[in-house]
């Protein structure tokens, strides 16, 4: 067994849970649902074993030392799209709403589908700036962040479908329709919220253990590379969504908008900032 075969056994079950949910949309059948978690829940396990795998693999690199599986481009979406799934799987055991699955699952199918096609799977030595464990905090503590925000841009998704089908109907939700086995825009709201409270301090760690790893691996906390900026733009857009929601109310509609535009910001620190432009972390591209 190895960690590529494993890797791709959870692509498969990402992408047989993705169908299996809009299955359930379409059918309303709560099987299909359960159904649809418990291959999230195989999915995670298996790439969890994927994981432990290919770090055992980086021991068996001639000339190289083991490392922690997310030191390329390759490594961090794979690993990105498991923060995904068990982020999902947490707040769905406190808040049991089986269709915000449809909308955040594809998010880690995607991730695994580009991975698996699009990328350099090969283990190579790590650089000497990558060799320090603040590597692994800095890179674990961030992608549980954007994670995080991934689940709330998802339901944001649901709760702008769901207020505009309801203010053209009156405020009513047809009864059987889809958007029926949607939770209330209370509850989206709630998610969106509570998914931001988990990722924001998250982010906030990852941005210090990233100036210590920095510190240490070239002498300065800070040094304005494009991806410490657009990581500071990332911190500021979420800490101005807390602040309005803190100060302002901010609910609904504002909140949703802002928690998406909030991790496309974060989608292109992530990859725009390795793959467009040049700087320190050009080791993803």
């Amino acid at each position: 067994m190895t960690s590529s075969l494993c890797f791709n056994l959870a692509t498969g079950a990402y992408f047989a849970s993705m169908i299996l949910f809009v299955v359930y949309l379409a059918s309303r059948i709560t099987g299909t649902a359960l159904l649809a978690n418990l291959l999230a829940y195989a999915g995670l396990a298996v790439h969890t074993a994927a994981i432990g795998l290919r770090w055992y693999e980086s021991y068996q690199v001639p000339g190289g030392i083991g490392h922690a599986p997310l030191s390329n481009l390759y490594e961090s979406v794979v690993f990105f799209a498991w923060t995904i799934i068990l982020i999902y799987l947490l707040i769905d055991l406190k808040y049991r709403q089986r269709a915000v699955g449809a909308f955040v699952v594809p998010f880690a199918f995607v991730a695994m589908i580009w991975a698996q096609l699009g990328l350099n799977d090969s283990i190579e030595p790590l650089v000497p700036a990558l060799q320090s464990n603040w590597l692994t905090y800095h890179v674990i503590t961030c992608f549980l962040g954007y994670a995080a925000f991934a689940v709330a841009c998802g339901v944001s998704i649901m709760y702008l479908i769901k207020i505009g089908k309801e203010e053209k109907s009156n405020g009513e939700t047809p009864a059987g329709g889809v958007l029926s086995l949607f939770p209330s825009a209370k509850i989206l709201d709630d998610i969106n919220y509570k998914s931001i409270m988990i990722g924001f301090p998250l982010l906030s760690l990852g941005i210090i253990t990233g100036a210590a790893w920095a510190n240490y691996a070239w002498g300065t906390y800070w040094s304005w590379d494009p991806k410490e900026t657009w990581s500071l733009i990332v911190w500021f857009i979420y800490a101005a969504f807390l602040h309005a929601r803190f100060t302002r109310g901010w609910v609904g509609r504002k909140a949703a908008w802002l928690s998406i535009v909030g991790f496309a910001a974060t989608l292109f620190c992530y990859l725009g900032v390795n793959l467009v432009l040049s700087g320190l972390h050009s080791y993803g591209g």
